[in-house]
């Protein structure tokens, strides 16, 4: 495919659209930190404690299969159209989202099936937000001035990051829950609007296959893999049929999607890039990364409007600390890698640093004050905050400037599952070790508290006898802290992968850019 080059004329064509890219793909970094806010009012109403876990896995499963097929969609489509698809999609997910559990879908007791599967739809259509918006740069922009407009890009999602538990908490606190989904609908319809009128793409003639098998293969084995990680040692033995099965179904479509993958005039993902020690090892990095993101994400707001009393609104506050310290550190050490060209001492000191944040956080109890887990949240945002920006740059580093797309989206796919896998394994930690302790001490009390039908409500706590109602709480806090000390375990992966990764000389210096100018091709 051509590259094509914006004329000096289209730049403010460029800033004339660059809202309507930045309000999408604001709508899909909003939508998770909303919801994780809004989560343990939306487990009151519809029930279903021991499939929380699964609104989150759902959606980011659902984006993660299908951010791959969008790129090679809109090659083959046209950007614009697909992009805009992909818009309504999602809009229209958010809608069934907010309506999961009414009266009109049959009322509260399917409601939390019912709302992960939507999760799943609204997962679809997000994954053609981000890849689509940056591929869509790439028309527009040639690449020496394409740096700039990705750092606004990048601002904006880090400010989406931090506005989004506010105004979850602030939704879930004066309005109903499921003003956290119809939250979307104006974003959208803005979005919608200034790309349909403004939005002008070059044309170019592309002739494309899409890696259709390639695709159904990855969807398939992924998918299977994170069903056993849920499901595994929770609803089923870890040697029953259905986990063996699905073990069976992970392999051997893994195991043919590689010799797929290797005859595939386009591959979905290609193998290739792999060949390159810094691009696999990086891209284990950002797995983990995946890992503990989402993690911290899907438990913190539970522990904190649950075990420490605190409202939706002050959770989201709550989690300021871990947002802010990792906006920061980025910004630092973006400027320092600028500066130096140096990149290999971050993502080790990264893993270090979240490794500790993960030991701090496993230490949480009953008793540990909000203060103190603001301190714990910005230890584990500082490590975060070195490992977010490098993973990328040094994942596109590794591999020659043909493959640059390709190794974005790979890297990409790689913290996005890692955020799948994180999600239902801790998860299923999560639901193993509450039914244990709830069991253990509340006997029958806990046993009915522990039912994946039980309505559970952080205003009801009130309501419950006081030796049940404590019993509860420490049940639930031992819970959460476990699944943080079992991320210490992958945690440490981290430094110790990054530790293996080669210092090669970054691209980009004067002379670096005086060629990417002059290989810039024409339009067709």
């Amino acid at each position: 495919m051509n590259e094509v080059a914006a004329a000096p004329g289209r730049r403010r064509e460029v800033m004339v659209v660059l809202p309507g890219l930045m309000l999408a793909m604001v709508l899909a970094m909003l939508d998770n930190m909303i919801v994780g806010t809004a989560m343990p009012r939306i487990v009151g109403e519809l029930g279903g404690l021991t499939h929380l876990s699964w609104v989150v896995t759902a959606y980011v499963l659902g984006t993660t299969v299908s951010t791959p097929i969008w790129g090679k969609i809109g090659d083959l489509y046209g950007r614009k159209n697909i992009f805009l698809a992909s818009i309504g999609i999602f809009m229209i997910g958010s809608v069934l989202c907010g309506m999961a559990g009414s009266e009109m879908l049959g009322g509260p007791s399917d409601g939390m099936m019912q709302l992960i599967a939507f999760r799943a739809f609204q997962g679809l259509g997000a994954g053609g937000l981000l890849v689509n918006a940056m591929a869509i740069i790439g028309d527009l922009v040639p690449p020496r001035e394409r740096g700039q407009y990705q750092g606004i890009m990048a601002a904006v999602m880090s400010l989406a990051m931090i506005a989004g538990p506010l105004v979850g908490g602030f939704i879930t606190d004066h309005l109903d829950w499921r003003w956290a989904f119809y939250v979307n609908l104006p974003i959208g319809f803005i979005a919608l609007a200034l790309l349909a009128i403004k939005l002008k793409l070059p044309r170019h003639r592309t002739e494309h296959r899409i890696d259709w098998l390639g695709a159904a293969l990855l969807s398939v084995g992924i998918t299977a893999l994170v069903l056993i990680t849920t499901w595994g040692g929770n609803d089923y033995a870890w040697n029953s049929p259905q986990i063996l099965g699905l073990a069976a179904l992970a392999v051997v479509t893994l195991a043919l999607f590689i010799p797929v993958e290797r005859r595939a005039a386009e591959p979905i993902m290609p193998l290739n890039v792999f060949r390159d020690r810094n691009f696999s090892l990086i891209s284990g990095v950002g797995f983990l990364l995946g890992f503990a993101m989402f993690g911290v994400i899907n438990f913190l707001p539970l522990f904190q409007q649950t075990v420490q009393g605190a409202t939706a609104t002050n959770s989201g506050l709550l989690l300021l600390p871990m947002m802010g310290a990792s906006m920061v550190v980025s910004l630092f050490v973006g400027r320092a890698i600028t500066r130096t060209g140096k990149y290999k001492l971050y993502p080790v000191l990264g893993g270090v640093i979240m490794a500790i944040g993960m030991w701090l956080l496993s230490l949480m109890d009953v008793h540990t004050p909000a203060w103190q887990t603001g301190v714990f949240i910005a230890v584990l945002g500082l490590g975060m905050g070195f490992l977010m920006q490098t993973t990328m740059l040094i994942a596109q580093n590794s591999v020659e400037q043909k493959d640059l797309g390709v190794a974005s989206s790979a890297s990409t796919f790689f913290r996005s599952i890692g955020g799948s896998f994180g999600v239902s394994l801790f998860g299923a930690i999560f639901n193993n070790r509450l039914s244990s302790n709830l069991e253990s001490k509340l006997g029958a009390a806990g046993e009915q508290l522990a039912s994946g039908g039980a309505q559970f409500n952080p205003a009801a706590l009130h309501e419950l006898p006081s030796g049940v109602r404590i019993g509860f709480l420490e049940s639930l806090a031992d819970s959460i802290s476990g699944v943080f000390w079992w991320a210490i375990l992958f945690a440490v992966l981290v430094p110790l992968l990054a530790a293996f990764i080669k210092e090669i000389p970054l691209r980009g210096g004067p002379e670096s850019a005086q060629e990417a100018e002059a290989q810039v091709p024409v339009l067709d």
